[in-house]
């Protein structure tokens, strides 16, 4: 948690800098005990790093596409020449990610995670896949994960603006 704490401490103080006035000062706080809330609920004092950082991706203001490269980056491993994602580590980034929506009671059972693996590793012979493979499955707006394109629109949105005038 320590750990954690630190790398909020760090972000947002970047944060800080380069949007000042735009970020509340309690925003180490509030962050950390989502993520506390999301992957401690037994109180251990623990929380991996990897599942923190899965959850700022996915709540980050980035683009889709830049949210999904960096969950391929942080959750595949190198082989070779390649870096590639295994079953079990999607099946990590999966039940990782899946926190996010339990926590206001809308996460899904332990088998949409194997179906959505099961779906992404359609036709595919070996025991892992490439990063480009991984984001046409994503791209498909697989079930398990459709909370996050919904909300990437829905914050998108927040940012258009018409230049119409109602009556």
């Amino acid at each position: 948690m320590q750990q954690i704490s630190r790398m909020l401490m760090k972000l947002f103080q970047r944060a800080r800098l380069e949007k000042p006035g735009q970020v509340d000062p309690r925003a180490v706080e509030f962050t950390l005990s989502l993520l506390i809330a999301m992957y401690d609920r037994s109180g251990t004092g623990y929380v991996k790093t990897r599942s923190a950082a899965a959850a700022l991706i996915s709540l980050s203001g980035d683009t889709l596409l830049a949210k999904y490269r960096a969950l391929f980056q942080f959750y595949a491993v190198p082989d070779g020449k390649e870096t590639l994602i295994t079953r079990s580590a999607l099946r990590s980034l999966l039940t990782d990610l899946n926190q996010i929506p339990a926590i206001v009671g809308e996460g899904c059972a332990l088998s949409c995670v194997e179906i959505a693996i099961h779906d992404c590793f359609h036709g595919v012979l070996n025991a892992a896949i490439v990063e480009e493979k991984f984001l046409s499955w994503l791209r498909s707006e697989p079930a398990v994960l459709l909370w996050l394109p919904t909300c990437y629109r829905l914050s998108a949105t927040e940012m258009v603006s018409h230049q119409a005038r109602c009556r």
